[in-house]
């Protein structure tokens, strides 16, 4: 059984930086595709960042590019995003997905594995 378990989310005041974690568990990830998404209260699930297996490719959402790194390491099976400058928009429940056929990085459907998720919540 493929699990996901995030970490790292909590209260920060604007401004103030957060690294989230995601440990990986129950298969073998080699190949797959790992992606952090957040989901507003009142919102859809939106993308916020991707990394291909080999870590050699990211990519971001345009409203976290330069504020937000997407990392991994895949001898603990375990992927990271490191948010700085935090905005109260920035406020979700942040989720780590895994997929190993992604198509479009972005559409939440394309991911066969999910997290719980982790409230960030940033004050003004």
């Amino acid at each position: 059984q493929v699990q996901l378990v995030e970490s790292g989310g909590g209260l920060v005041q604007a401004g103030g930086s957060l690294r989230l974690s995601c440990a990986a568990s129950g298969g073998t990830f080699t190949n797959y595709f790992m992606a952090w998404f957040r989901q507003a209260a009142g919102k859809e699930r939106e993308f916020v960042a991707a990394i291909t297996w080999s870590g050699s490719d990211t990519y971001y959402a345009d409203f976290v590019k330069g504020r937000f790194t997407i990392s991994r390491d895949n001898a603990k099976n375990t992927v990271y995003l490191l948010m700085n400058s935090l905005k109260p928009e920035d406020t979700a429940v942040y989720y780590c997905a895994s997929g190993n056929q992604v198509v479009v990085m972005s559409v939440p459907a394309w991911y066969e594995y999910w997290g719980q998720g982790t409230q960030v919540t940033v004050s003004s």
